[in-house]
Formats: C-alpha cells, structure tokens, sequence
C-alpha cells in the first residue's frame, strides 16, 4: 500500500498544512491526514514529496530536517501499521488506521475504558456455552491479574489503554512484578499467559487494533521444589486412626481419595454415586469442561466411596487446603525442607515444615509420581489424569530422594 504527502494549498504564498495520503482500494478513497507541520509551497520539493535545501547549515535548513524527521515517523508507522495487518491476515481501512494515527500523534485516548472491557472478558468467559468457558479457579486468577494490573496503573501512574499497551508499558510491567510485587519467574509467566490471552480477545473484538502483545515474551518457567508422596507414605496416612477427631478424618479420606484417582480437587471433592459406573469413575474433567475421564476404582478408592456410601464429603478448597496440613502436622511429617524459588534472576531459597507444603493439589502430584515410579506407561496416567500436554504432565513428576537412590542402585548395584 503507498503514501505520500501533499500540501493542502499548494499555490499558496504562505505556509499550508503537510497532509499524509494514502489510497485504499477497498473503499475506493484517499485516506488523507494532517501532520500538523506547516511549510511554503516554494521550500517544498513537489517531486519528492519533502521539504528541500535539508542539506544546508542555515536556519531554515534545520528547521526543514526537523519537519522531515516528523514527515518520517508518519511513514513509518503506516509501514509498520500495513504489515501488522497483513501478518494476521486481517484488512485495515481508513477508520481503523484514522485511530492508530490518533493514539500515536495527537496523543488521543481512544475510549476503550480498560476495566470495563476486561470484565466484559470475564463474564464471557464465565457464561461461555460453546464448551470454552473457564473454570472458577482460572477465572479466580483472571480477576487477581485484573487487580494487578490496577496497581501497577496506581503505583507507577502508568495509565494502562488497549491502544498504548506497548512493549515500553509491558517491560514496566515486568519490572513492577519483580521488583515491588516480588513475584516469582512462575507466577509472571502465568499472569503474562492470561494477560495475552485478554488481550486477543479484545483484539479478536475489535476493541483494539494494537498488535503489540504478540511480541511480549513471557519469562521463562522455573521447576520448584513441590512435593510428591511416595506410595508408603499415602499408606501410612490413609491407615492412622483419626476417629477422635471425625474433621480431619474426612480431610484425610478426600485427600487420599486424590492421591489415588489422581482426579483434581475439584472432581474428586464432588464424586456421587451418580459418577460410578461398575468399576469406574466417569466424570467430566473440571479445566477443560468437555474431556470424559474414566478412571478404575481400586481397593483404596472403593472403600472410601463405601465408607462415606458414595457421597463423599464436601469441603472448599481453602477449608481444604488448611485443614490438610493439620493432617499430616498430627502425623508428625514436620521435617524441614527447602523450596527453591526464582525472582528475576535471583534465586532464593526457603525452608518451611514438610506438612506446611501440603495442599489439595499435592495429592494430584502424588498419584502421578507413584504410577510413573511403577513405570505405568505416561498414556495410561494421562488417560487418568486428563493431561493432554506432555510437558505438563511431566511437570507434576517429583521424584524423591529415595526414589532416587533406589533406581541408582537398580542400574549400577
């Protein structure tokens, strides 16, 4: 697509208006703008289309390189503006190219109204009924990242817009994650991934023509130290008599109850007597809302199903979360150990309890480190499990020291 610049009276005697043009074939018309610069006709060179003399040392000459250097930057971004349209296959018009040109030179805020457009976001995402709707968990975090973004807004007194968001805003947006929230290298490139995935969306709505977060490069991931039981512990736990304290008993039955179907929290925590059929589970996985799980019961699985007559108690996840550590603290799994974790490029070491590390997903991560150290086949788990990435599922395999020594042993003893 070409340009060009025309003055607006070219036969003038005094200065006139530099207008960019442009010609669009799909709406049969002349894109035409003001640059907001001003020159005589008779300091113009009508063949190529800029001011002349931009080679001397007067004055005058000075002062035509400085018109050229704006006439520039207009050229410019209409390149960079082209080809952004022409890698996502998408066709710019004169009003969509008259707001870039608004936001970039008159410094004109297009009203998007950020916060606004971002709920919008959520409650489509909530009420999705094409089988992409997110879960609470997800939607919990969209809503944390929202209110993050709010507060660099504040702290940095940066105002955020669909039109602005650039790679300047985004690096200050990484450097308020790492230096004044503190935040790991995990935590940034999860918030990173559900912020570009707002962002096309409102792209995909047309909220926005500003392409920018394409290019945003989410830090890399940083493998913690998570825990994983092993199968002798799940045992060791499953059989300890809490029948004095009927609260944590039924904790400790859910929890278990994970680490051996390897359903999440969210799956397992609602189990009926609806999802059994013969000797399996068959439930909708809870993320994706549309894979069909079916995993086999075992002894373990069963007799808790029987136990509770195949409606299992019903906790939040919070509750859960805080009442699982009791658990295993009344077990006296209180040994000290150490979670490494990265901030920036700091890496930063953290010793707590062994039972103060323990949530609703551990037991998730304990089933697959248990299966894959009976050498189950990663199909098989997967199939349990719901993964569908393989670099995900390999995420939740923690192998403890002694799961260590013992396949050292087995391949060199």
């Amino acid at each position: 697509m070409n340009y060009t610049f025309k003055l607006k009276e070219p036969k003038s005697d005094k200065e006139t208006l530099i207008y960019f043009r442009s010609y669009f074939g799909n709406e049969n018309k002349n894109f035409i703008y003001s640059t907001g610069e001003k020159i005589k006709p008779s300091e113009w060179d009508f063949d190529n289309r800029q001011p002349n003399d931009l080679n001397g040392r007067t004055k005058k000459s000075e002062n035509h390189r400085s018109i050229k250097k704006q006439l520039d930057r207009y050229s410019s971004f209409f390149t960079e503006i082209v080809n952004r349209f022409k890698n996502i296959n998408e066709e710019l018009t004169t009003d969509i190219l008259k707001q870039r040109f608004d936001e970039e030179f008159k410094r004109k805020t297009i009203k998007d109204d950020f916060l606004r457009i971002y709920q919008e976001f959520l409650k489509e995402k909530e009420n999705d009924y094409t089988g992409n709707s997110i879960s609470n968990s997800t939607l919990k975090r969209y809503k944390c990242n929202l209110n993050l973004l709010l507060e660099f807004q504040r702290d940095y007194k940066v105002k955020i817009t669909l039109g602005k968001f650039d790679e300047k805003v985004f690096n200050k947006l990484l450097k308020y994650c790492t230096e004044e929230k503190k935040h790991s290298a995990n935590t940034i490139h999860r918030n990173i991934g559900l912020l570009k995935t707002f962002l096309g969306w409102a792209l995909n709505k047309k909220y926005t023509y500003n392409n920018d977060f394409i290019n945003f490069q989410k830090p890399p991931k940083f493998r913690t130290d998570e825990i994983a039981l092993n199968y002798q512990q799940v045992d060791e736990i499953y059989n300890h008599d809490f029948s004095k304290n009927k609260r944590l008993e039924r904790v400790r039955d859910l929890f278990v109850f994970g680490c051996v179907t390897g359903l999440r929290f969210g799956n397992y925590s609602r189990i009926t007597k609806d999802d059994i059929d013969g000797d399996f589970i068959r439930v909708i996985d809870m993320k994706s809302k549309s894979k069909n799980l079916a995993i086999p019961l075992n002894s373990i699985s069963r007799s808790i199903l029987e136990k509770y007559d195949y409606e299992l108690p019903s906790i939040s996840n919070q509750k859960m979360n805080k009442f699982i550590k009791e658990v295993f603290q009344e077990l006296e799994f209180t040994d000290e150990i150490k979670k490494t974790m990265k901030y920036g490029d700091e890496l930063v070491e953290k010793k707590s309890e062994f039972y103060k590390r323990i949530s609703s997903h551990t037991a998730r991560r304990s089933f697959i480190t248990i299966m894959k150290n009976k050498r189950v086949p990663d199909k098989v788990i997967m199939s349990y499990t719901g993964h569908t990435s393989l670099e995900v599922f390999n995420a939740y395999y923690r192998p403890s020291e002694e799961d260590k020594i013992n396949y050292m042993n087995e391949v060199f003893n």
